[in-house]
């Protein structure tokens, strides 16, 4: 089972990663000024994780494949990172469906 992981940034702002059961980040949030925003955002990726529509598929100008969540409002959640092939974007799409819903929370702040 994943498992989310909240930090602290430098900047005293609160994010947290989603993380495989093998322990690799598949969706890391943007900042948030509270740790309760921070859980706030948890629960949406976990109600957002299961629906298809949430998850946009992107070009970073790099060229290399990413996705971002989002909720319902067209808000960003979290993204993932830059992969190296669609195929391995879409991967990761479905390591957020199977991982999200069910994960625990460990909190490092």
């Amino acid at each position: 089972m994943g498992k989310f992981v909240i930090s602290k940034r430098n900047n005293g702002e609160f994010q947290f990663n989603l993380k495989a059961t093998n322990g690799q980040v598949i969706l890391t949030s943007e900042g948030y000024a509270t740790k309760v925003n921070c859980q706030k955002g948890i629960d949406s990726v976990k109600t957002n994780a299961l629906i298809d529509e949430r998850f946009e598929k992107k070009t970073a100008t790099s060229g290399k494949p990413y996705f971002s969540l989002k909720a319902s409002n067209g808000q960003i959640i979290g993204s993932s990172e830059m992969y190296e092939s669609t195929a391995a974007r879409d991967n990761g799409i479905e390591s957020v469906k199977k991982n999200a819903p069910e994960a625990s929370v460990e909190d490092l702040t």
